[in-house]
């Protein structure tokens, strides 16, 4: 099972049109039905990510469960729930995905403020996810564009997965928290400190095509930020062509 947010570059540029697209809470069984095959097509899965049972049983104690429509059609689906990070109340979102072709609609940073407005109105105080560090446009969107601070690196996270996106690579997550009120301060870094670390270009191809580079690749990406985390740095930044910038706190 994959915890990552599948974005790409487009979608992050795209124009909203409210009449057109929209994202709404699900709780019915078709809808959370068609929310589990949505989850399954993203992720070239023969299985499913998560079934109607366990959506059900998510949202019926409390948990978050959404899709995401275009025209009417059912494009994306989300699911989370409550949680804590550093003592206060969260929510863990845990799959977020989109269909390859509603990717360039902005439903990504809809499918956020969603979110994040969910929250605020149970008055949590953060929102936590996970995602692959190598896959630059989620590091993008998740650090660049929407703010949220790398809290924990997870080496091999999930184990050995088997979809299509994830298969033949080693499950590393980098744990993103993201609060969702802004009202804690950032913590002031030292600019001459700072530190990059690079990442592949496509990751996702990369995997089907060189196993051995990707696990290069992994290896080094895992020892920089570990090491780099452990020593005290902390991530300020992602840059657009594909790195990791840290500092060291003041």
């Amino acid at each position: 099972m994959s915890s990552d947010y599948r974005w790409d570059m487009a979608s992050l540029q795209g124009e909203l049109s409210p009449n057109d697209v929209e994202v709404r809470l699900l709780s019915s069984p078709v809808d959370l039905e068609a929310a589990s095959e949505i989850l399954m097509q993203v992720w070239g899965s023969n299985t499913p990510i998560v079934s109607r049972e366990m959506l059900r049983a998510v949202q019926h104690s409390g948990g978050y469960i959404s899709g995401a429509f275009e025209d009417g059609r059912i494009v994306g689906a989300s699911f989370g729930w409550l949680a804590h990070h550093q003592g206060e109340s969260a929510l863990h979102s845990h799959v977020t995905g989109l269909l390859p072709g509603a990717r360039h609609l902005g439903l990504g940073r809809l499918m956020k403020s969603h979110q994040r407005e969910w929250a605020l109105e149970r008055g949590l105080s953060w929102i936590t996810w996970t995602f692959d560090p190598l896959v630059r446009t989620n590091a993008w969107f998740n650090i660049g564009v929407l703010g949220g601070e790398v809290a924990e690196y997870l080496p091999n996270f999930y184990g050995t997965m088997t979809d299509s996106i994830n298969a033949n690579d080693e499950s590393d997550r980098v744990l993103v928290a993201w609060r969702v009120d802004d009202s804690g301060a950032k913590t002031p870094t030292n600019p001459d400190s700072r530190q990059e670390v690079a990442t592949p270009e496509d990751i996702v191809t990369l995997r089907r095509t060189d196993p051995q580079a990707t696990a290069k690749w992994r290896q080094e990406v895992r020892d920089a930020l570990t090491t780099a985390l452990a020593n005290g740095f902390v991530v300020v930044g992602f840059t657009k062509d594909g790195s990791y910038q840290l500092e060291r706190p003041l």
